[in-house]
């Protein structure tokens, strides 16, 4: 073989293979997002309503990403949503013949993580106003 051949054949085939095996290699990690489940029970204040199913919760971390759901058929709205510090809210309006109530909660500070159970109970406050006909 003549120093002229491997110059021309095998030194670009080397070279080529050296500038793909970064690429290569960056695309077989994965990177895969630890999350948490947690739990969010609206509490209603006393003597008002019970629990209903489709009420709006949202759960906003430190990075102001947030996470909605709606509660189930007990009251209760199911996330998974990375470990962080976090603040939930709800509100929602119940309209009778009479009044309009209106309930709302916030709960901040909430420290979010993969060795704690993660249920929380949001303590909802009542507003109403009386609906004139």
């Amino acid at each position: 073989m003549t120093h002229r051949y491997i110059y021309n054949k095998v030194y670009p085939l080397l070279l080529l293979g050296l500038l793909l095996l970064p690429v290569g290699t960056a695309c077989s990690y994965e990177e895969q997002m630890e999350t948490c489940p947690v739990s969010v029970a609206l509490v209603y204040p006393a003597n008002t309503i019970e629990p209903y199913r489709g009420a709006r919760v949202e759960l906003k971390d430190a990075t102001a990403s947030i996470f909605v759901d709606s509660t189930d058929a007990y009251g209760v709205a199911h996330f998974r949503v990375p470990p962080g510090i976090y603040e939930t809210t709800s509100s929602s309006t119940l309209i009778t013949t009479d009044w309009k109530y209106f309930f709302n909660g916030v709960k901040s500070m909430i420290i979010i993580s993969p060795d704690s159970t993660n249920r929380l109970r949001l303590e909802l406050r009542m507003s109403k106003k009386r609906i004139v006909h």
